[in-house]
Formats: C-alpha cells, structure tokens, sequence
C-alpha cells in the first residue's frame, strides 16, 4: 500500500515538473517571438543604416546598405556624432574644411563640410561630386560613403586615406617614396581613370587630374579623388559644352585657353601626363629661378629624349640604374599623353597597358607646340579636330609586342 502511494506521488510530481517546464518554455517562446516582432516593427519605421548602427552589426552589413542604397543621406547630428564634433581637422580647401573621424563600429571616414558662402559654387560641386563618383565604384577611386544637406550644413562623406595625397611625398624631402611604388601609384591612377573614361555607362570626366587629387591608402595604393568639378557625358559625344576655364593651372590641357580644339576626356589624359613628369622628376613641373626665368621640367624631358640621353637626365633624378627603363618608359608615356591634339593623346586604357610594360611604347612626336606662337597658324591648318588620323591604338604602342607584364583595369558597374 506504501509504495503504491509512493508511485502516485512520483508520477503527480514529475506531471507537474512537465507541466512547469512546458509553461516556462512557452513564456520563453512567447517573449522571443514578442521581441522579434517589435525588433522588426522598428526596423520597419527606422533608416536602415540607423539600425545598423545602433544593433552594432558589422561593417560588411553597413557597405552592403550602402551599395544598396548608395550615397547614403546622413544627418547634421550623426556627422557631429561620428566627428566627435568637428575636433580633428585634417585640412582645407577653397571650398571647405575637412575633418576626420569614424562610425560606430570605428570604421574611419573623412567628412569634406562645403562653405555654403559659396553659394551656388559649393552646390554644383555637392551635385557634381555626389552625382558622379557617388555612382562608381573601383579600387582606385576614394569611396562616397554618403551625404549631408539639409538646414545646418552641406558635407560629403568619404574613406579615409590614411597617407595623404600623393604631392606631400613627390615634393616634400621628408618624405619619400621609392621608385617601385611611384611607378604603381601612376599605373592605379590610370586605371582609375580608364575605369571613369571606359567602362562607366556615362563617361566621367575629372578635369582636375593633379598630385593633390591622388590620395594614397595604408599600403600607399592611389585613388583618385575630388570630383567637384567632374562631368558626366553620353559616351557616343565626341565633345562636351562648358563655360570658363577648368582645372588647375599647369595641369590643364592647352585647349581650355587656346580653343583650337573642342574639349573631351582627353583633357583628364593630358593632366596626367603632368603628373606623370611629377613622379618621373619627384619636383614641380614649373620652377621659377633666381633670374626668373621659368624652369620647365616637361620641356627638358622632350629635349633630353629628342638628343637620345634621357637615361642621363633620368639618373639625374636619383633613379636608380635597374629602375631607369621603367622609368624612360614613363617618360615617353607621358610625352604621348600631353600632345597638344587631344586625338594624338592615348586613351587611358593604352596607358595603362604601356605604363604595364604590356606593349612597346612607340617613339612619340614633338609635344608644347601650343608654345611656339610663330607656329601657331600652322598648327591650326595642319591638324585637324576630326580625329580621324588617331582613330587605331597602334600609333601609340605596338600590337603584336610579346606581353612583359599583365594588364588588369578593374571593372566594376556603375
């Protein structure tokens, strides 16, 4: 009789340890459930990006909004957030200043706040850089993360580029580059270029194509960057219509001032050839000496080249004797890419190839005719704008040249 009892008092007490069991895992349940759905109801009335934010998911989720949805639009508070208000200035403009800072997950960003004084200058560069490089996306050109413009402020927000712009390290003696890297700063910036010229579904044109424009990562790998004054064009345009002068003095292509040619994206190629001679002679293309007299380093270039003794204007520059024919290549490269014709001007994607060592770069003609006044009235009757003597890429390099180096231009979708 005891034990009968007893077995009715274990099965009673194991029926309700069932029971407690079975009713808290529900109370669990119902709590995760009731959690979820207010989670999702939030995320549902919220800016994704903000969620992320705030949940503290990676920064693979936060790019992928960002392609998704990409420029993102942020406000004046979250900028003040992620710049722990404006206290770390990384440097100023004509246009505004620029300040680090990071995001949440401590991801680093640089915040360009425009000058509204400015008035409509400020706002068609927001347009122009939102409108173009916002659209892109290559390994060699800086990231727009996103956007502020509302009433308190006007801002772009980008990667930050931990080194700098590529003129502090090309005319600064402190700091230096060896040649190696230079010369794969020129081939990324050609790349990027080729990318915005080529393979975009509009053609982007830069117009302000300079060391200061070419901003260097951890690992010193260019993008290029500041696309205030860009332009986007049909690619089946042989030209574009602008109004006034573009660019920056000294890297401007002649056609701007002289108007014997209609402007294009060959105006972008001619600017790098400047810079090309920049990383070559690591100095200004223009120096102004004691006499004031203008020392000219692209015209010693052709001279030097003309008379057959580059190599000794090259070891002049500190080249060192294994490097010199990559660096006489660059040199003939960057005598093609400033012919005064913007048809007699390789595209980028040729540029890339012979900075690559892909081809054998041709013997360029003379360049800075432009220069000569007495010849100018010949210049105009001897060369037309049609472009239909420059239309095949063998005048700049060899087709049939066994490859020496491989040629990659990353390719993305805009």
């Amino acid at each position: 009789m005891s034990s009968d009892s007893d077995r009715s008092s274990t099965i009673v007490a194991a029926t309700v340890s069932t029971l407690v069991g079975v009713l808290v895992l529900y109370v669990i349940i119902s709590v995760i459930l009731y959690l979820r759905k207010v989670k999702r109801l939030a995320m549902e009335n919220q800016n994704p990006v903000e969620v992320i934010w705030r949940t503290g998911q990676t920064m693979e989720r936060f790019l992928q909004e960002v392609e998704r949805d990409k420029p993102v639009r942020f406000t004046s508070e979250q900028l003040n957030s992620f710049t722990g208000n404006y206290k770390s200035g990384l440097g100023s403009g004509g246009f505004g200043q620029v300040y680090g800072g990071q995001f949440p997950n401590g991801v680093q960003i640089a915040v360009k706040v425009l000058n509204r004084n400015l008035g409509r200058i400020a706002e068609q560069q927001f347009m122009a850089e939102v409108g173009t490089i916002g659209r892109t996306y290559h390994i060699n050109l800086v990231r727009l993360y996103g956007f502020c413009h509302d009433q308190h402020m006007t801002a772009l927000v980008y990667e930050f580029m931990e080194n700098g712009s590529l003129d502090k390290y090309l005319f600064n003696k402190m700091q230096s580059i060896e040649w190696e890297k230079l010369h794969e700063i020129a081939i990324g910036t050609a790349k990027g270029l080729a990318y915005l010229h080529e393979e975009c579904q509009q053609r982007i044109i830069h117009y302000d194509i300079k060391p200061e424009n070419v901003l260097l990562d951890v690992n010193f790998s260019p993008r290029v960057a500041d696309f205030g004054l860009a332009k986007l064009c049909d690619r089946n345009r042989t030209h574009v219509t602008i109004s006034g002068y573009k660019g920056t003095p000294g890297y401007s292509a002649p056609e701007f001032l002289s108007g014997n040619y209609p402007i294009t994206h060959k105006c972008d190629v001619y600017s790098f050839g400047m810079v090309l001679f920049e990383i070559v002679g690591r100095r200004r293309n223009a120096i102004v000496g004691a006499s004031e007299t203008l020392d000219w380093f692209p015209k010693h270039v052709w001279e030097e080249y003309e008379k057959g003794e580059l190599a000794a204007m090259i070891s002049a520059c500190g080249i060192e004797e294994k490097k010199r024919e990559k660096a006489e290549r660059t040199c003939m490269v960057a005598l093609w890419c400033v012919q005064d014709s913007p048809q007699g001007r390789p595209p980028m994607s040729a540029v890339v190839k012979m900075l690559e060592g892909a081809v054998e770069v041709l013997p360029p003609p003379k360049p800075f005719r432009y220069l000569d006044l007495i010849q100018m009235t010949a210049l105009r009757s001897a060369d037309s704008s049609d472009g239909s003597g420059f239309s095949s890429e063998s005048r700049w390099y060899k087709e049939t040249t066994p490859i020496m180096a491989k040629h990659d231009i990353q390719m993305a979708t805009c």
